[in-house]
C-alpha cells in the first residue's frame, strides 16, 4: 500500500459513517464460488482420511482445502477495503449477514496452524479419528460460519421477496446445502448414509445397532433444524430441498463409496418438496409443519432402508429398520415445537 493509499485510509476515520454497505445475489455468487472451492477441500481431506493412510500434513488435499480458505478470505478481504475506502467504517464495511464469515475465515487460518501442530505432536489421524480430532472439529465449525454467510445475508435483507423463485433463491439454497454439509462433514462418523450398518454383520451387533439407531435419529434432527430455519424465514420455491438433500448425499457418498444412495436422497428431496408445495407449512399452520416434520426424515429412512434393501440387502429385522424409520420421523416432528411452540394463553399469533 502506498503511504497516500495509507494517508487516505487513515482520514476516513474521521469521515461520517455510511451505514451498513448494501449487498446482494451478485456478492453472494462470488462468495459461494469460494465457499465451493474450500468446502471440496474439507471433503477431499475427509475422503483421503477414510482411504488412504496419511503421513504427512503437506497433502494435495490439505492444498486445496487451504488455497479455497485463500479465496474465501481474498473476496471477503478485497471487500473490505474496497468499501472502507469508500467510506464505511469497518464495522459496516461487509454487507450484513457477513461478519461471522469473517470470524470463521480468521478461526480457521488459527485452527489450520493448530492442526498442523497437533499432526506434528500427535500423528496423522485415521478414519473416523478424523471427525474427532478437537482441531478439526474447530476447522469445521468455521467451514459452517463461513459457507452459512449468504443464507444469513438473504435473511436479513428486508427488500428481498418472501415469495422468491427458484432461480433468484439459488445462492440461499446453496449456501443452506453447504452449510448442512458442514454440518456432515464432522458428524459423518454416526451418518447412516457413510457407514451402512443394516446391510452387514458386526462382531458386537447390538452397539452397532444402537450407534445406527442414533446416527439416524441425530442425523434426522439436523437436517430438519436446516429445513425448519429456512421454512421460518421464507415461502420456499419448489426444487429447493431436493437440492439440499441430494448435493449434500452426493457429497457424502464420497467418504466411503456408497453412491447407490444418491437416487433414495434426491426422490426424498422431491417427496419433501411436493409435501411443503401441498401442506404450505408456515408458522401460521402449525399442524402442517407437524406433519412436515414427521414425513420428511420418515421418507428419507424409508427410502433408505428400501434402497438398502434392493442392493446390498439388510441384516436388521424389520422391528429394528422400520422403528428406526418411525423414530426418525418422531424426532422431526418433536423439533417442528421448537420452530412453532405451543400458544400461551392470551398470546396473540402473528400471520
Amino acid at each position: 500500500m502506498t503511504v497516500r493509499a495509507a494517508s487516505d485510509l487513515l482520514s476516513l476515520e474521521h469521515m461520517e459513517d455510511k451505514g451498513q454497505v448494501a449487498g446482494g445475489v451478485k456478492f453472494d455468487w462470488f462468495i459461494l464460488i469460494a465457499c465451493t472451492w474450500m468446502l471440496a477441500g474439507g471433503y477431499l481431506d475427509a475422503w483421503a482420511h477414510n482411504h488412504i493412510r496419511l503421513e504427512t500434513f503437506l497433502t494435495p488435499w490439505h492444498a486445496v482445502l487451504y488455497s479455497g480458505l485463500l479465496a474465501v478470505l481474498t473476496f471477503h478481504f478485497g471487500a473490505l477495503m474496497r468499501n472502507r475506502l469508500k467510506g464505511y467504517s469497518w464495522r459496516n464495511a461487509l454487507p450484513e449477514g457477513y461478519g461471522l464469515s469473517l470470524v470463521g475465515i480468521i478461526g480457521f487460518a488459527v485452527g489450520g496452524v493448530g492442526d498442523m501442530i497437533w499432526h506434528i505432536l500427535f500423528g496423522i489421524e485415521l478414519n473416523i479419528e478424523g471427525a474427532l480430532s478437537p482441531t478439526h472439529l474447530e476447522l469445521a465449525l468455521c467451514i459452517g460460519l463461513i459457507v452459512a454467510g449468504p443464507f444469513r445475508a438473504a435473511w436479513k435483507r428486508s427488500n428481498d421477496p418472501t415469495n422468491p423463485t427458484f432461480v433468484s433463491f439459488l445462492p440461499t439454497t446453496l449456501s443452506l446445502a453447504y452449510t448442512l454439509s458442514a454440518i456432515t462433514l464432522i458428524s459423518q462418523l454416526a451418518h447412516p448414509f457413510v457407514f451402512l450398518w443394516p446391510a452387514g454383520t458386526q462382531q458386537d451387533p447390538f452397539s452397532f445397532q444402537a450407534l445406527a439407531v442414533v446416527s439416524i435419529i441425530l442425523q434426522s434432527i439436523l437436517l430438519m433444524g436446516v429445513f425448519f430455519l429456512a421454512i421460518r424465514r421464507w415461502r420456499l420455491p419448489f426444487g429447493t430441498f431436493t437440492v439440499i438433500l441430494t448435493l449434500n448425499i452426493t457429497l457424502l457418498s464420497f467418504m466411503q463409496d456408497h453412491y447407490l444412495l444418491i437416487p433414495a436422497s434426491a426422490l426424498a428431496g422431491f417427496i419433501a418438496d411436493l409435501l411443503y408445495w401441498k401442506l404450505k407449512p408456515s408458522v401460521s399452520r402449525p399442524d402442517a409443519v407437524r406433519l412436515f416434520g414427521f414425513v420428511v426424515p420418515f421418507v428419507l429412512y424409508l427410502l433408505y432402508f428400501l434402497t438398502l434393501m434392493l442392493t446390498t440387502g439388510i441384516s436388521w429385522t424389520i422391528h429394528l429398520w422400520l422403528g428406526s424409520t418411525v423414530v426418525a420421523g418422531i424426532a422431526g416432528w418433536l423439533l417442528s415445537y421448537m420452530l412453532v411452540p405451543p400458544r400461551i394463553p392470551g398470546e396473540v399469533v402473528s400471520k
